[in-house]
């Protein structure tokens, strides 16, 4: 990677960063806490990499039989991404329920079509593909296996 599109890509994440931080993660936490949730947002739970405290952030994921499908799209740079490199059981909310699992990077993942996974019909795959790589600078997958499915 050059360093032009090294700064780049961490312009972008800066700028998504400060984004999530002060609009994003604000404004699910609040309709959650109306009572307001949405299937295509979960929670999930890391250990803080440099305090261990529990730490919070909304995120959309694929659920299957044995655990869930994310994509850090900003790859190792993120802080539930930093914090799961360090400590790396998670807990993930899924509506009221709260599971608990291991988190694990899947660099040879194809983050294009596992972000196509995580929307339902033609359009939503292609919009939610589109979405992905307008965000993303170094996407990753990540897989969670549940420990109490």
């Amino acid at each position: 990677m050059s360093a032009r599109s090294t700064s780049a890509a961490v312009r972008k994440f800066r700028r998504e960063r400060l984004i999530g931080r002060y609009l994003a993660n604000p404004a699910v936490g609040l309709l959650d806490r109306l009572g307001i949730r949405s299937a295509f947002v979960s929670e999930l739970e890391t250990t803080g990499a440099k305090t261990g405290e529990p730490r919070r952030v909304p995120v959309t994921v694929a659920y299957d039989d044995e655990g869930a499908w994310l994509i850090s799209q900003h790859g190792y740079r993120s802080g539930w991404a930093r914090n799961i490199a360090v400590h790396p059981k998670v807990r993930l909310r899924q509506g009221k329920l709260w599971y608990t699992g291991t988190a694990a990077f899947v660099p040879d993942d194809d983050v294009s079509a596992r972000s196509r996974s995580m929307a339902r019909g033609r359009v939503p795959e292609s919009a939610a593909e589109w979405v992905m790589k307008a965000l993303e600078s170094d996407a990753i997958s990540v897989r969670i296996t549940f420990t109490n499915a």
